[in-house]
């Protein structure tokens, strides 16, 4: 196991003498495909894209085979299990993909010096508070996926001490499935909706997270911890959604209604926006509006 003083070495050897080598786990997902296009304009760095099929994140002996072979210097976790409500009966591998799988990349990215950047959710707070959550807010899943993530990031920092754990909420992106996809069909096919009003948090553009997590993770001044990143604002559910319509120029009426007419098998959080302060000010990064990145994805989405 190496000490706090030969990862610095093993830091500054590998950060000043090779090409960044960065690892993307869960490269299929919405934020490893932005990752995959936000490659094509850093030939400077060399990316590896492996999804679960190609790396079994959960078998410890395969991940280190892998990470002693291709030596990464970073890497980038984008794997998850997202099935927000399915994972309160499927717990099990809800954990085992967002807990230990997470420990086993930690501990294998700590053995070669590299640095491990996780992602995870807005979810592991009660959603009780009203003033944005700080990254020392007090932690307290409401559903079997938040309880999951939160084990997730205990797994991290307990692995390996120089972990970054991004928070981050609302994903949407022009892959995949997610809340801008879904109303965009759903606007083409009817003439009202109905979206939840007294949920309040913060979109995130895929296309901006990919962006800020490959600044931390070619940082020359890489700081480790806990971060929360988003676009700037904060609205419900319901604002996205009439913000998508007005956007698409969809004729569809957008119709609020509170969570109790909307029952899921998992709780949501009621407010879950987040401080974003100490990842702009600790790596430098600029966050955009959430209106202005709502308006590049519903661009991309149409080309």
């Amino acid at each position: 196991m190496l000490s706090t003083l030969h990862l610095k070495i093993a830091y500054i050897i590998l950060f000043s003498v090779h090409k960044h080598r960065i690892l993307v786990t869960g490269a299929n997902g919405q934020l490893g495909m932005e990752l995959r296009d936000l490659a094509l304009s850093h030939p400077e760095y060399s990316f590896s894209f492996l999804s679960r099929e190609e790396l079994a994140i959960e078998n410890a002996e395969e991940v280190k085979r892998y990470f002693s072979t291709h030596s990464p210097t970073a890497i980038i976790n984008c794997a998850a299990y997202t099935a927000v409500d399915k994972a309160e009966t499927e717990k099990e591998q809800a954990f085992r993909i967002n807990s230990e799988a997470v420990g086993i990349l930690a501990a294998a990215s700590r053995e070669i010096g590299a640095r491990f950047i996780h992602v995870s959710t807005d979810y592991v707070y009660d959603g009780n508070a009203s003033i944005p959550y700080t990254e020392s807010s007090i932690t307290s899943p409401v559903n079997a996926y938040g309880d999951s993530k939160l084990s997730g990031e205990l797994e991290a920092l307990e692995k390996n001490h120089s972990s970054v754990i991004v928070r981050t909420s609302w994903v949407y992106s022009s892959y995949g499935k997610n809340f801008v996809k879904t109303m965009l069909r759903l606007m083409k096919d009817k003439t009202e909706i109905s979206v939840v009003n007294d949920q309040l948090g913060s979109p995130t553009y895929a296309a901006d997270l990919a962006s800020a997590l490959l600044a931390i993770a070619v940082s020359e001044d890489f700081v480790p911890g806990i971060f929360h990143y988003s676009n700037d604002g904060a609205i419900s559910w319901f604002d996205f959604a009439s913000e998508i319509a007005l956007q698409s120029g969809s004729s569809c009426k957008v119709k609020p209604i509170p969570t109790s007419d909307f029952p899921t098998p998992a709780k949501r959080p009621q407010y879950s926006v987040l401080d974003k302060s100490l990842i702009v000010k600790t790596y430098d990064l600029e966050l955009k509006p959430w209106k202005t990145s709502l308006s590049d994805c519903i661009r991309r989405i149409g080309e």
